[in-house]
Formats: C-alpha cells, structure tokens, sequence
C-alpha cells in the first residue's frame, strides 16, 4: 500500500502566491458586491480595484527573492518582482481613468473591474515561473480577460477587434501548447531549470538539434505573438484601433513586459546552453520589426495607428536586446518599459481628450492628423504635452524614453553588436518623422473645421493621469540611474 504524500503549510511557502490571491479574492469580492447590491456608483468600484491593487503592490514589495513555493512550480527571482511592480504599477496608472465622465460605459460595470484583476493575476503568474504549464495557463487566463475588455467597448470595430484577438491569441496559444509539448517530450520536465540540465547532457545527441530547433520555433512563434513582432504583428493596429484609446495604451506595456519575462527565461536559456542560431534568429526578427514598422507608421493617416505601429517598433527595439543574453541587456529591457509606460500610456490618453461619437474629420478614422490640426490655438497646454510624449518616443534628450534607447543601445555595443546599435539608431532616425509630422500639425497648422462644438474631456482624473505620465517623462533624467542600479542589482541577484 503507497504512502500517503504528506506536505507541509510551511514547505508550500504560500506567501508566493499571495500577489496573485489578492487579484483573484479582489475580482471576486468586486463580484459579490454587484450580486448583493447592483446599481453602486461606479466610483466604489474604481476605488476598490485601486485599493486591491496597491495592497497587491505592497505584497510584490515584501517578497524574498530566489525563492520558490507551492511545489516549486512558483519562482521569485529578481526578475519576478522587478516584472510584477511595473505589472501593477501600470494597473494602477489605467484605472482611475475610470472616475472620468460617461465617455467609455464599459466602466458602469463591475465586471470590467473584476475582468481587469483577473486579467493582472494572469500576468503575475506568467512572470512568477518558470513551469511552461503555469505560464500557460497566466497567459491564457490574462488574454480571455483582456478579449473581454475589448469587447466591452462596445462598438463595431471592438468586436472585430476582440475576434481578431482571439482568434490570433487562440493560434499562439496552439504554438506554445505544441512548443511546450516538443520540450516536454525531448526532457521529460516542464521546469525550466530541469530542462536546461537535461539539455545540457544531451546537446551532442544526433537529431536533438533538429527537435530543439522545432520546439523553439514554436515557442518564439507563440511569444511573437504576444509581442507583436514580424511577421505576427498585423493583429495590433485593427486591435488597438476598436480597444478603448487608454486599454490600447495599456496593451501595448503590461502584456509585453509579461511576455518579455518568459521570452527571457525560455530562450535565454537557449541561449546559455549554446543554442546560437537562436539568437540569430530573434536578431533577425527585431530588426525586420523595428524597421517594417517604423515605414508602416510613416504612411498612416490616423494618428492611434501610427502610435500602434510605434508600438510594434519599440517592442522590436527592445527585443534586440533580448538575444544579447546579458545582465545589462535584461537590465535595458526593464528600464525601457518602465520608462516606456508612462510615455506610451500618457500619449494614448492623451487621444480620449478629443473623443467624440460622431467622426467629424474622416469617415475611417477616429483620430485623423487633421483632428489634431490647430491644437496650439484650441488647447495649449494639451499641444504642448501631447507634443512632450511625441518627443519622447522620438528618443530626443532628456526626455525618459530616451534614456531607455540608450541604455539597450549600450547593452548592444557592450556585447560587441555595434552594427545592431547603428541599426537602432537608423530607425530612432526614421521614427522621428512621424512623431514630429503630429508636432508640426499641432503647432503649425490651422484648425480644419472650427471647434464651437465643446468636444474635450477634461475631467480631472484624467488630467490628473495625464499630468502624472508628463511629470514621468520629463523627471526620469533625474532618477534614471537609481532605476538601472536597482534593476540591475535585483536581475544580477537572480542569475540573469
């Protein structure tokens, strides 16, 4: 007669899990609420959500590092922490965008809240292992919350968005489940780390490269996926455009710092093994990306596009840094997402001020160049920041996302890829023009139609998020380098 498994509370270290418990508990409770008592104002539910989401942040703040928990399928590392900060700190940045006035009605729902918490916890279970099975259900759970939120937009080109969405997210998640069963089926081990022992003993073995080369494909395919690098990018540009302007901003950080974490953790792993022709090949990709995208953003007529396709460019940019398999690489790729987010998510807001039902400018676009028009004279102080986000995702000086070009361009001529850091500065070159063509429409062209119709939400949430993303952008001169130390020190403390 087998034994029974005995396992101990303290053995399961479930402080592990207790980041991703205070999401889950949270959009339960929220649910609850509704159930008790429906019709609350929408306020409760915005400031619950933050509340949970702080407490959530505090939690991530007191974990120990190179610690595992829950029969070791759970790993807090430096890069698990560092990951879910920016996770959290992102979600708290989007959700007081729900106190402003009755623009977006998915915000009247309680389940949009509860969705969204749903939707963090997936991501932090995604950074917090290094089991492909635990990965995979995050990201599963993190994109049918985030196809939801989509839909709950509620217009026409939001369901096209969501479906598209699926159906895309529903062909990555195929890659990876396929990916993930190659490795599975070469070192009988889901962990990371015990695939990496397997490998390593067995890397002379004829016929395992050619399987190798398979299952990383696949994997690579899946995660392009997510980051939307070339060739998988064509799904953002229709889905940023039918999500809401603030959800598309969002998107366009949290799940890519997300998926950038179990891109390092898998194919660093590649890398360190000897793997090299996966490195050529993200090399390959990130170049393709960052430079398809950039000439894709310079024909564009309407400026959420040009920021969706910017969008796809910056994530090439970062992905370079990707294949160094450096502390300082990985280093970059926290420090330009941190940076990144404030700018990105500031200047996707920063589109919701002159949202109106009815497109006055274009039969296609919500937000053609031309509705830009003029700006200096309309709403001054709104020129001028909207034109501070444009030169920041430029890469002009001092301004954050500057600092985070820099420092990937650094991480790439430390690892002797000089003519990758020429490249990036190539393409920093090229995306300058689009970004200054909005500067230029804003300061130095006349309003096309006259704005006697008031059409600005200038509530005070959404000034006062708007104004923390400007604070961001041009404060982080001052605080860059503590950032790098303190990154760097918790990725060099994980072994990255």
């Amino acid at each position: 007669m087998l034994e029974p498994i005995k396992v101990s509370l303290e053995s399961l270290n479930l402080i592990t899990l207790a980041p991703m418990l205070i999401a889950i508990a949270g959009g339960l409770i929220i649910l609850c609420i509704d159930l008790l008592k429906e019709n609350l104002d929408k306020s409760l539910y915005v400031m619950l959500t933050i509340l949970i989401l702080v407490v959530d942040f505090g939690s991530v703040m007191g974990l120990n590092t190179n610690e595992r928990g829950f029969f070791d399928v759970m790993l807090i590392d430096g890069i698990s922490i560092i990951s879910q900060l920016l996770i959290v700190a992102g979600s708290i940045l989007f959700i007081p965008l729900g106190l402003t006035s009755k623009r977006f009605h998915e915000y009247e729902y309680p389940e949009f809240f509860a969705l969204f918490l749903f939707m963090v916890a997936g991501f932090q279970f995604m950074v917090a292992s290094d089991n492909l099975i635990l990965i995979f259900v995050g990201l599963e759970t993190a994109s049918l919350a985030l196809y939801t939120l989509i839909a709950m937009h509620n217009r026409s080109d939001s369901y096209e968005a969501a479906v598209k969405y699926f159906t895309m997210g529903a062909l990555a998640a195929a890659f990876y489940a396929m990916g993930s069963a190659v490795v599975y089926a070469l070192t009988g081990s889901v962990e990371l780390y015990q695939v990496a022992e397997v490998l390593s003993s067995r890397l002379d073995e004829a016929g395992l490269m050619i399987a190798i080369f398979g299952g990383s494909v696949l994997l690579l395919s899946a995660l392009a996926f997510k980051l939307s690098l070339f060739p998988f990018h064509t799904w953002a540009p229709d889905v940023y455009q039918g999500a809401s302007a603030p959800l598309a901003g969002y998107m366009s950080v949290v799940p890519k710092i997300a998926a950038f974490v179990v891109s390092i953790r898998i194919f660093g792993m590649y890398i360190e093994l000897g793997v090299e022709w996966v490195r050529i090949i993200i090399l390959i990709i990130a170049v393709l990306t960052m430079t398809l995208a950039n000439i894709m953003a310079l024909v564009q007529e309407d400026v959420k596009r040009m920021l969706a396709y910017s969008s796809i460019s910056h994530a090439g940019f970062v992905v370079a840094a990707l294949a160094l398999d450096t502390t300082e690489g990985n280093t970059s790729i926290f420090l330009y997402y941190a940076l990144f987010m404030f700018t990105n998510l500031g200047a996707f807001t920063m589109l919701w001020i002159s949202r109106h039902k009815q497109r006055r400018f274009d039969d296609r676009f919500d937000n053609p160049y031309e509705k830009f028009a003029g700006l200096i004279n309309i709403m001054p102080i709104g020129a001028v920041i909207m034109a501070l986000f444009m030169l920041s995702l430029a890469g002009v000086p001092p301004f954050s996302v500057f600092w985070g070009k820099i420092y990937v361009m650094q991480a790439a001529v430390n690892a002797g890829y000089v003519w990758l850091a020429i490249i990036m500065g190539l393409n920093s070159a090229i995306a300058a023009y689009y970004y200054l063509k909005l500067v230029v429409y804003m300061f130095l062209k006349e309003p096309v139609k006259s704005v006697d119709v008031v059409y600005y939400n200038l509530s005070k949430p959404l000034m006062a998020i708007i104004g923390l993303a400007t604070v961001a952008t041009v404060g982080a001169i001052f605080y860059v380098q503590p950032l790098v130390s303190y990154f760097y020190y918790m990725i060099s403390a994980s072994g990255y």
